[in-house]
């Protein structure tokens, strides 16, 4: 067992749920800050909030537009579960215009990833938790590190903080605060 006490998805004393947004189709400052709105209103309760940052596309086709990307978190409910969040998620980028994927990492004007849902782990065809590649992508540990920074992503033994920080230069390449 992890000896740090902000292990396993706890910071803070809290058990948290993270969920990073991202948009590089639309008017990407105004789809994200509406998406934060309607899961504020979705959770019920006060939930913490990234500024947005701007990032080149990662794995994206060619001509690909820069990312604006944010992390909200709350503390977790004993009602939720990662499942049915992840229904609520997928829903709400449909209503914001996302269609199934045809191309991977294609522009979308909404993307949705559950990236920690407290000490939740998971690994279905539907669902990872924590998210995989959630400790090396700046897009992700920047905007995470400013509401969360004593984090400890399930399976690490760093806070968000150190994760971003050993990414370097090279690693935070092309992502800047807006």
């Amino acid at each position: 067992m992890n000896s740090n006490p902000d292990a396993g998805g706890l910071a803070d004393g809290l058990e948290w749920v993270v969920v990073a947004l991202g948009s590089n189709q639309g008017a990407s400052d105004k789809i994200l800050a509406e998406a934060m709105d309607r899961l504020e209103r979705l959770v019920g309760g006060s939930m913490r909030r990234s500024a947005l940052w701007r990032s080149a596309p990662v794995d994206c086709p060619p001509g690909s537009a820069d990312f604006l990307n944010a992390v909200v978190a709350w503390a977790k409910a004993p009602e939720q579960t990662p499942e049915t969040l992840l229904t609520t998620l997928q829903s709400l980028e449909r209503d914001f215009g996302r269609r199934p994927k045809r191309v991977p990492n294609e522009p979308r004007p909404l993307d949705l990833d559950l990236i920690v849902f407290g000490s939740e782990r998971r690994q279905t065809a539907q669902l990872t938790l924590p998210h995989p590649r959630a400790g090396e992508r700046a897009f992700v540990l920047c905007p995470l590190a400013e509401v969360l920074p004593n984090l400890v992503l399930p399976g690490q033994t760093q806070t968000v903080r150190e994760l971003l920080d050993g990414l370097g230069g090279a690693g935070r390449r092309r992502i800047e605060r807006i």
